[in-house]
């Protein structure tokens, strides 16, 4: 069984208008998966189901090197059936998948 994580955080853009949008995962989290999954090849990416209210989509989190911790993108789709925007804060739901 592939394990469920919640946690709550505030939508970010890295850049100006129209770039990704991101939620950063709380560090200790991110530590937790870490340790869980075996290390990839590449930049580290974590292939994940999330979910955001009814809205569940798949993706990957992406290591941080700055902040210190995976961030999850959150599509615009997915933004805009849940009514979010940047700088609100989301209930997210996030299931690590297996290779």
């Amino acid at each position: 069984m592939d394990p469920v994580y919640s946690f709550s955080g505030i939508l970010w853009e890295p850049g100006g208008e129209n770039t990704w949008v991101f939620v950063s995962l709380p560090s200790d989290l991110s530590d937790e998966i870490a340790d869980l999954v075996p290390k990839r090849p590449g930049f580290g990416s974590v292939r994940v189901k999330g979910r955001i209210g009814e809205t569940a989509w798949a993706t990957s989190l992406f290591p941080d090197g700055k902040l210190g911790s995976y961030v999850l993108p959150v599509k615009r789709s997915v933004r805009d059936r849940e009514k979010l925007s940047i700088g609100d804060t989301a209930e997210v739901e996030i299931r690590v998948v297996d290779e």
